[in-house]
């Protein structure tokens, strides 16, 4: 029997747009019968509800606090919890998975970091990065930015995404021949609708997750049946433009054949 996860999500302990608690989170996900969550809070480039004129060892402290209480919960009730977070740069977002507190907290640089950068530190610390929902575009984006030299892989399905931005995904993901990955981007539980990923093996810590994106395993996707098919779904236009980022964090035009 395939292992059910939540691979995104966020409380309202860390991220601002949050809506509930880490604790409220476990319990929900326990009920609709997932093996477990992996919390990934907006970290402080992106929507995060912590102090940035905070010390840095506070802010850090605090930012787990989401995760933690899911945590505490979880091992309550039975359901795996594991860390993550969010990045974001130019409305380009990444999750990031396998760092610890400890980590961290001995690296405020990390605050910092270019893209580049990012991949290459987290590799180091013995994680990985995922771009989160690559074709999302939302009014208060300019344009949409890939960053497959960037990450480890693509989330092809979000809940919170249009049928189009899972579509475009999809091609995206198989064109490039990209590791694949799905989640809920759940900031309100109960949620209407949630996605994840499917394990053939349970999960003992958040590195068993990074080893299967690192080594290309085959991750199964739970997403609603026909989520990546683009008949019915409404044209691309000029403002759904993507742009590949180079080295330098530039926009270059996309290759035609693969973003349209």
């Amino acid at each position: 029997m395939p292992f059910l996860y939540e691979t995104h999500m966020h409380t309202c302990q860390a991220s601002a747009c949050g809506k509930c608690t880490g604790k409220e989170h476990a319990r929900f996900y326990k009920e609709q019968g997932y093996t477990g969550i992996i919390m990934t809070d907006h970290f402080f480039g992106g929507n995060t509800a912590i102090d940035r004129k905070l010390p840095w060892e506070e802010r850090i402290d605090l930012f787990w606090r989401g995760y933690e209480d899911a945590k505490e919960e979880g091992d309550r009730i039975g359901l795996d919890v594991f860390f993550g977070l969010e990045q974001n740069f130019r409305f380009d977002e990444y999750l990031i998975y396998g760092l610890t507190k400890e980590y961290m907290k001995a690296h405020p640089e990390m605050e910092h970091w270019t893209r580049q950068q990012q991949l290459e530190e987290v590799h180091k610390a013995g994680g990985c990065v995922i771009q989160a929902h690559p074709f999302r575009m939302r009014g208060y984006m300019d344009r949409i930015r890939l960053g497959p030299d960037f990450a480890d892989g693509i989330e092809v399905a979000n809940a919170g995404n249009e049928a189009l931005d899972d579509a475009r995904a999809w091609r995206y993901g198989k064109e490039k021949g990209l590791v694949m990955t799905a989640g809920s981007d759940n900031h309100r539980s109960p949620a209407d609708e949630l996605y994840g990923v499917r394990l053939e093996k349970r999960l003992t810590s958040i590195s068993d997750y990074v080893k299967m994106i690192m080594n290309r395993n085959v991750i199964g996707l739970y997403v609603p049946e026909g989520r990546f098919e683009l008949a019915g779904v409404p044209e691309i236009d000029e403002r759904h433009k993507a742009y590949l980022l180079d080295d330098s964090g530039q926009d270059i035009p996309a290759p035609k054949e693969w973003i349209d």
